[in-house]
Parts: C-alpha cells; structure tokens; sequence
C-alpha cells in the first residue's frame, strides 16, 4: 500500500545519477500476475529493487527472466510462503476493508511494532496513513490477496546469480532481520545490510542511510565472488 512516495527520497538523490521508474501495479491480486505487469512496462536490462510485497515481486520476476535483471535490491523482504495463521488475520482485515474501515485495516498491516521508535515517526505513519487512503479499498484488497498467495521463492533466489543486496531495518517488528539474513543466505551473491535506527519502511525511517548503501551498491563490481556462509 505505497506509491512513490515511499522511495522519494531515494530518486531525489539518485535520480541525477540514475534513470528511475517506480512500477505500481495495482490491478491484479496474484504476485505472477504483478510481476508480467513489471517486465511488461521495464527497461530491457535493469536494476530491480522492491519493498515488501513489491520484494515479492522482484523475485518472481527473478524467477520469469532472471538475464533482465543486471543487480537486485530486496528491502523487508519474506522470501517465503505466507503463513496459514496469518493468512487467516489477513482474511479478516480484508473483511474490514470492504465494510469500509480501510484506514484501521492497514493499521493493523503497520502496527507500531513495524516502525523504529525515532523522531520522524509520527509523520512516517502518517505519510502510510495517506498512501492507503490515495490508493483505495480495491488495491488494499487486490495486495492482501498476493501477499496470502505468494509463492516460496526459495529455489528462485539460489538461482539468481546476480549481485544482490538485501536491506533490513534494525527493529523491522514484522520482517525480522533473521528472516533477512536468512533470504540473503539463500543468493549466491547475496550481502545483508542492517539499517541501524529503522523498521519496515527503511526507506522513509533513514533516508539518508538507505540512499547511500543503494549507491555503494550500484556503483560496485558486476563480477562478484559468492557470498561466504
């Protein structure tokens, strides 16, 4: 449930540098189906980052052409399957989202355990708050319905051969960093980064932080040894 806000800060300062597309596809329910939408509308070659369910995306779009994809970048990522109990709490805010209490549907999708406690975290929840209300009942529906069925992409990330970078917030309460680190284990080329001070949303909690590891990032070697385990 975020637009491009979400990674302004990162095209700010980037964007002198590097030509960015933020891809928002909203209108299919399946993480397959939102990934043909990505490799429909991206460059030939391309480096693809995601957040989230987005990072859900990337790797099914590692797992449809993988010789597309010149680096990757998965931040708060869950490389597995969705829980059936979670699924089941899914189901239920899903319920109150079409009775039409969408803003405490998402609350409880970004609960306070989701955000790093600092002094920017009032207006980070409200910037999310804001985010679900522009994109609407039928995207948040559209979205719990891929992250409930969303593959386990395991056997596609030992596949990706490919630099990859996995960047995960310090007090992420939702995607633990040993879920990341363990998604990092299973590429080949692939070097966790723990950002210090942020939780889920690492993009808005340290701006700064995440700008410059992706930049550290984009301009390193292509030709990389595989991680050490």
């Amino acid at each position: 449930m975020c637009d491009a806000r979400a990674f302004l800060p990162q095209m700010v300062q980037l964007g002198a540098t590097h030509a960015c597309q933020v891809i928002l596809p909203s209108a299919e329910e399946t993480v397959e189906r939102l990934s043909e939408v990505v490799l429909a509308n991206a460059p030939a070659k391309f480096v693809a980052i995601g957040h989230g369910l987005g990072g859900d995306v990337v790797m099914d779009v590692l797992r449809r052409a993988p010789e597309r994809v010149l680096r990757v970048v998965l931040i708060s990522t869950d490389p597995l399957a969705e829980a059936p109990k979670t699924a089941a709490a899914r189901e239920a805010r899903i319920v109150a989202a079409k009775s039409g209490r969408l803003v405490q549907a998402a609350a409880e999708d970004y609960p306070d355990l989701a955000f790093a406690p600092g002094e920017w975290r009032d207006e980070v929840k409200a910037l999310v708050a804001d985010m679900v209300l522009q994109l609407g009942e039928g995207v948040y529906i559209r979205q719990s319905r891929a992250a409930q069925r969303r593959p386990d992409q395991s056997k596609t990330l030992r596949r990706a051969l490919m630099p990859a970078l996995i960047l995960a917030g310090a007090e992420d309460g939702l995607v633990p960093v040993r879920r990341q680190e363990f998604l990092a284990g299973l590429l080949p080329y692939g070097r966790l980064q723990v950002i210090p001070g942020a939780g889920h949303l690492p993009m808005l909690e340290q701006p700064e932080a995440v700008t410059e590891a992706l930049r550290a990032f984009l301009s390193g070697p292509m030709m990389l040894r595989p991680a050490r385990r």
